[in-house]
């Protein structure tokens, strides 16, 4: 039996992973830039009257959700000052 060695391929991986630390680094953060941009060119935004419907949306849950968190602290301060005090 023959035994042959496995090719590691171009050579092009073998020469960006053996190469200089200092340009694989900013090679890194080129890229990892450019896939941001790609990124950013896919959102849509939203036109004038959406951001104000979702701007709305968003203050009305929030002032809702305050609202409750509000009345069950004032219950239940009530309530422990009722239980602990006596009135």
């Amino acid at each position: 039996m023959t035994e042959t060695k496995a090719r590691s391929g171009s050579g092009r991986a073998d020469k960006a992973a053996g190469g200089n630390p200092v340009s694989r680094f900013f090679g890194a953060i080129g890229l990892f830039v450019r896939q941001i941009l790609d990124e950013l060119r896919k959102v849509v935004r939203p036109t004038g009257p959406e951001l104000m419907r979702y701007t709305t949306v968003v203050i009305v849950f929030v002032l809702v959700i305050m609202g409750i968190v509000s009345a069950l602290d004032f219950g239940w301060s009530k309530l422990v000052s009722w239980a602990f005090v006596g009135g």
